[in-house]
């Protein structure tokens, strides 16, 4: 521990001395920054073409300039506000000053021939042209979208003191960047934050998974989590006004559960001897008296450009064909004229069609269903696995189909389907979300992989070559509760005097004994800032657990503090990794001076995780350090922020034990705020 530090704790603790507190308390030294929310690394999505100085534009002296009558420049100034609100506290007014931040598309005579005179004229659809300098700032659009599209990398380039120094000029590589989105009876929690998030990084269309919405011409089939019609019209108004297209998704053919919910519709089964519906039978013309009307409903709501009809695993669960007549015809054939069918009656209403590869293009039945289908139909491949190619994509685009590639949340799945699509000649990405018909809230907790996997793939969407900006983790838990920019103070506490192991392992008696290739001596000591939080850092408060070289440590261990908080940050980790799901690996308890204790269990993978497992994406984790153990193994350490229930309360200790199993807690910084951050309200 540094000795600027060290004296400075002891100053503040003598402010206890009448007390007799401050012997037992920990060293600590104010600091006016322990949070202190920064702004982001790289734009996300990278831009194809960029130049940064090392100046600011102050916002002193600066007007916001809407410059044309589209649409889509209001929805710009309404986000470029909202960011500059959120973060500073205010909005910039459009009453003329010393600076101009115009936005405008080339139909401004003015912006069209200084982007010219700069190099930064944008020359394709949703492409812009962006500068930032002393005299003001500027964001030309192609079209109004591009002019949209380019106040999101606006809003990234703002500081706590102005507009960072930028050149830009950038456009998508691919037309359609797609991210799938639930309705639900909890889409007004979720969604509400969610479409404008995807707006920012630049996502043009959302699939709505729209199962199980209460339709009028199905309210037998109304689930009491499904969404109502009115809140299907609500976001697919919001979705248009945050610059994208929404296009529904109603799984038909294949899983189509939803039209046999409460047990209604049983003569319209596929299999009848199945134990739960899976698939409806083609075969019986009631199926569309059921199905036709809630298409026209959903092209009625949506208004969108297709309709995905679905139609994958057909045979998957349950028998498909299964009754005689079906077996007849054979699974082709249904295929085929189901598909024909629906896709008339969109066609019939102005909509086109789109469908999921993997029966219609698939090995086993490919060949006698494809060349049968409509060229029209814009064709979803998907494959959830990273891979040098997918050579599937360009066998389809050969038979005359779009295409769209479609990936999940495995890391790299995203970028290698986007760079394949780009040479196939497709014509988008697709990342979809597969949390649940009613799981719109595990994207915020056990889900929170699926939703970070969003922005890896509106990167390689709009960018596919290039490199995936590092700080995914952090930028998803920020975007859903974006932080201001003033800071808080409050107090570092040395943890020094109870340490029990060193971060480095010479010798193999220090971190978890496994020598100097595998500990943490990599980590930088003394004051450090991660994540927005500062620690003081030295060595690590390590617990008992009961894995080899940890067995001998402490059960528990007591912190003697003596001062109030409304929250604490913690850096902290565990030795080993858990494979318990929500495995309780310890606790803290808080002890307050009137004697009031309150105990917080510490669940893996919700509160901490250990020190190897870098994938872990709960929101509650706030990610901090990432580096590497001498021997090149990736690590990294988290922050969890603890809101203090009593803030005007004293806390006389906090007691960190161990449960005693793999996952040991592991302590290694501590700070008191004065404030609560925004993403632990």
């Amino acid at each position: 521990m540094p000795r600027a530090l060290r004296s400075v704790g002891l100053v503040f603790l003598g402010v206890w001395v009448g007390l007799g507190a401050w012997a037992q308390s920990l060293p600590m030294a104010s600091a006016p920054d322990v949070y202190q929310a920064a702004p982001p690394g790289a734009i996300l999505p990278p831009p194809q073409e960029a130049r940064y100085g090392p100046g600011v534009l102050g916002l002193e002296g600066l007007s916001l300039q809407r410059i044309g009558s589209a649409p889509e420049l209001g929805w710009a100034v309404r986000d470029l506000n909202s960011e500059i609100q959120t973060r500073l506290g205010f909005t910039l007014s459009s009453v003329p000053r010393d600076k101009p931040l115009r936005i405008g598309t080339l139909q401004d005579p003015d912006l069209a021939a200084e982007a010219h005179s700069r190099n930064l004229l944008p020359d394709r659809p949703e492409g812009y042209g962006l500068w930032v300098d002393a005299q003001g700032a500027a964001v030309v659009g192609y079209d109004p979208l591009g002019a949209y599209r380019g106040i999101q990398t606006l809003r990234q380039l703002l500081t706590p003191t102005g507009f960072r120094f930028a050149q830009i000029r950038d456009w998508p590589q691919l037309p359609l960047r797609m991210a799938m989105i639930y309705l639900d009876k909890d889409s007004p929690t979720v969604n509400n934050a969610l479409i404008p998030l995807l707006a920012k990084y630049k996502f043009s269309h959302l699939l709505v998974m729209c199962d199980y919405v209460q339709w009028n011409s199905t309210r037998n089939l109304w689930h009491p989590s499904g969404a109502s019609r009115a809140e299907a019209e609500r976001v697919a108004q919001l979705i248009r006004e945050y610059g994208m297209e929404p296009i529904p998704l109603i799984e038909t053919l294949g899983h189509a559960g939803w039209m046999f919910y409460g047990g209604q519709n049983r003569d319209l089964w596929a299999d009848p001897e199945a134990q739960t519906p899976y698939a409806y039978d083609p075969l019986n013309p009631r199926t569309y008296q059921v199905l036709l009307p809630v298409l026209s409903e959903a092209v009625e709501v949506f208004r969108p450009k297709y309709v995905h009809i679905g139609h994958d695993e057909v045979a998957n669960v349950n028998r498909f064909p299964a009754t005689p007549q079906g077996l007849e015809a054979g699974l082709p054939k249904l295929f085929v004229e189901d598909t024909l069918r629906l896709y008339t009656h969109l066609k019939g209403l102005g909509v086109g069609t789109m469908i999921w590869h993997d029966v219609a293009f698939g090995e086993a039945y490919g060949g006698q269903i494809a060349p049968l289908l409509p060229k029209d139909i814009l064709v979803t491949y998907w494959n959830y696995s990273p891979a040098t190619d997918y050579p599937a994509l360009g066998a389809i685009r050969g038979q005359g189909f779009a295409v769209v590639g479609s990936s999940w949340y495995e890391p790299g799945n995203a970028q290698s389907m986007a760079q394949a699509v780009l040479r196939a000649g497709g014509v988008g990405l697709l990342q979809t979300r597969w949390s649940g018909y009613f799981g719109n809230l595990s994207l915020l907790g056990g889900e929170a992989r699926q939703g970070l996997a969003y922005l890896g793939a509106a990167s390689s969407a709009w960018n596919p070559l290039a490199p995936v900006p590092e700080d995914l983790q952090a930028r998803y838990r920020e975007a859903w509760r974006p932080a201001p920019y003033t800071p808080i103070s409050g107090w570092l506490v040395d943890l020094s005097r109870l340490a029990t192991r060193k971060l480095s392992d010479p010798d193999g008696t220090g971190w978890l004994g496994r020598g100097p290739d595998t500990d943490l001596s990599n980590l930088p000591t003394g004051v450090q800032r991660f994540g927005g939080y500062s620690f003081a850092l030295s060595r690590a408060l390590m617990l008992k657990g009961s894995r080899a070289g940890t067995e001998d440590l402490p059960q528990t261990l007591t912190l003697p503090l003596g001062v109030g908080a409304k929250a604490i940050a913690f850096l902290q980790t565990t030795g080993f990794i858990s494979s318990v799901p929500k495995d309780v690996v310890g606790a803290y308890t808080f002890t307050y001076a009137d004697g009031t204790r309150l105990r917080r269990p510490l669940e893996y993978g919700r509160h901490l995780v250990s020190w190897t497992d870098v994938s872990a994406t709960s929101l509650e984790l706030i990610p901090a350090w990432r580096g590497k153990t001498p021997n090149g193994l990736e690590v990294g350490l988290n922050t969890w922020v603890w809101v203090n229930p009593y803030p005007d309360k004293v806390i006389q200790s906090i007691t960190l034990e161990s449960s005693g199993g793999p996952a040991n807690p592991v302590l290694l910084g501590l700070s008191l705020l004065d404030g609560v951050p925004p993403e632990a309200r």
